[in-house]
């Protein structure tokens, strides 16, 4: 049996700390690095979302209390 070649040490070596790099990435089952990416967007669609809902509540509410108010000074 031959021994490594310096190449092919430094590639080996390579794709160890590659295959370290892609674990903490992608995780190990559980989820890694993207796993929680992926649930802080979803929690910053929720919050969007909610704040989108809230702003047309708000523009509903201000409406009424527009009409209200000018119904108010017509009488």
């Amino acid at each position: 049996m031959r021994m490594m070649n310096e190449f092919e040490a430094q590639v080996l070596s390579d794709l160890s700390v590659l295959k370290t790099q892609m674990t903490g990435l992608t995780g190990d089952g559980n989820g890694g690095r993207l796993a929680d990416l992926e649930r802080r967007m979803d929690r910053h669609e929720q919050n969007w979302q909610r704040a989108k809902g809230f702003a047309a509540a708000m523009s509903v509410l201000l409406a009424v209390i527009e009409v209200a108010f000018d119904a108010w000074r017509r009488h």
